[in-house]
C-alpha cells in the first residue's frame, strides 16, 4: 500500500518535521528504552524533532489523554501502541481524520491499523509468536507450563499467553504479575511453592525474565523449570549463553522507533513512503539461541537489541 498522498498539516516551519510518540511502555521496562533509542537515533541523523510520552504506570485512560494532546499539537506524524483497541481507537481515529498520519507499533496489529486508517502496523503477530513458543516448549517435553503476564490489561500480552496455550493444546496457567521486581519475585516464588511440578515458564518481557531467572536459580538443579522469554537484555543473553534460558524472542524494537521517524521524514520532505503488504511491517519474531547470544550482547548493552 502506498501512502504518498498522506501529508500531515503540521504546525511549524515548512522544513521542520515533528513526530509524536505515545506508548503504553512503563519507564522501568527496558524494551521501551530500545524503542526510544531507535527513535532518538533516527531523529538525530535526520534532523527530526521527536516527543515521546507514556504513562508512569499502565493506564489506557492516561494514554488516551496523551494521544488527544498529541493530536491537538498537530505534528507531522503520530506513533502509537494499541494495548486496548476499545479504549484507544477513537483517539487514534481523531488523528487520522484530522489528516495526521499514524503508525501503530508493538501492540495492535495490521487489521486494526487498516480499520483506523493508520499507515501500517510494526511488530509481530502476538498470538502466532506465542503459538511458536508453546510448540517449542512442547518439543522439550514440558507438561506443566506457566505463562507470566507482567502487565495485566494489555491485550497483546494476553494474546501471547493464549498462543502459548494453543502450542501445548491445553490452557496453560497465567500468573498475573508486575514489573515491580519485588512483587514479581514474591508472586513467582509463591506460585512455584504451590505448584512444584511446573517445568516450563514463559515470560513476556526481559525484566520479567530476569526476575524468573533469579527465582529459578534458588531451586535445586533437578527441580528447576526451563525458561523461555520474549525480548532481550544483557542478563537474558547471558542466561541464554549459559543454558539457563532456552531462547529469547526478538521483535527488534529498535526498528519500531527508528522506522516511523524515517517514514514521516520522507513523507513530509519528499512525499516518499514505503510500500507494505496488508498494512503490516513485520519486525519479528526471531528466536535467539546460544549461538546468537554472545554476538548480540554488546548491542544489548547499548540498548539496541
Amino acid at each position: 500500500m502506498l501512502f504518498a498522498g498522506c501529508i500531515a498539516a503540521g504546525q511549524g516551519r515548512a522544513d521542520e518535521v515533528r513526530v509524536a510518540f505515545v506508548t503504553h511502555g512503563q519507564p522501568g521496562d527496558p524494551y521501551w528504552t530500545i524503542i526510544r533509542n531507535g527513535m532518538n537515533d533516527a531523529a538525530t541523523k535526520l534532523g527530526v524533532t521527536v516527543d515521546y510520552k507514556s504513562p508512569s504506570t499502565f493506564s489506557t485512560e492516561e494514554m488516551r489523554r496523551l494521544i488527544d494532546a498529541a493530536v491537538a499539537s498537530r505534528p507531522d506524524g503520530i506513533v502509537v501502541s494499541m494495548p486496548d483497541e476499545a479504549a484507544l481507537s477513537s483517539a487514534v481515529e481523531a488523528a487520522t481524520k484530522a489528516g495526521i498520519p499514524v503508525i501503530i507499533i508493538d501492540a495492535g496489529g495490521p487489521t486494526l491499523a487498516k480499520k483506523l486508517g493508520a499507515l501500517f502496523f510494526m511488530g509481530q503477530f502476538e498470538f502466532g509468536t506465542g503459538l511458536a513458543a508453546g510448540r517449542r516448549a512442547h518439543e522439550v517435553l514440558a507438561k506443566h507450563p506457566l505463562c507470566i503476564d507482567h502487565e495485566v490489561g494489555n491485550v497483546a500480552l494476553e494474546a501471547r499467553c493464549h498462543g502459548f496455550s494453543s502450542g501445548f493444546g491445553f490452557a496453560a496457567p497465567v500468573l498475573k504479575s508486575s514489573l515491580d521486581p519485588v512483587v514479581a519475585r514474591k508472586a513467582l516464588t509463591d506460585y512455584l511453592a504451590q505448584n512444584p511440578d511446573t517445568d516450563f515458564i514463559l515470560t513476556l518481557g526481559s525484566a520479567s525474565a530476569e526476575v524468573a531467572l533469579e527465582v529459578i536459580r534458588t531451586l535445586p538443579a533437578d527441580t528447576r523449570p526451563r525458561l523461555g522469554t520474549f525480548d532481550l537484555s544483557p542478563k537474558v543473553l547471558d542466561g541464554i549463553s549459559s543454558g539457563d534460558i532456552l531462547w529469547g524472542i526478538d521483535a527488534q524494537p529498535f526498528l519500531m522507533g527508528y522506522v516511523p521517524v524515517m517514514t514521516f521524514n520522507l513523507l513530509k520532505r519528499y512525499r516518499l513512503a514505503p510500500i507494505v503488504t496488508d498494512n503490516f511491517y513485520p519486525t519479528g519474531p526471531s528466536f535467539v539461541e546460544p549461538r546468537d547470544a554472545t554476538a548480540m550482547r554488546l548491542l544489548s548493552e547499548a540498548a539496541i537489541r
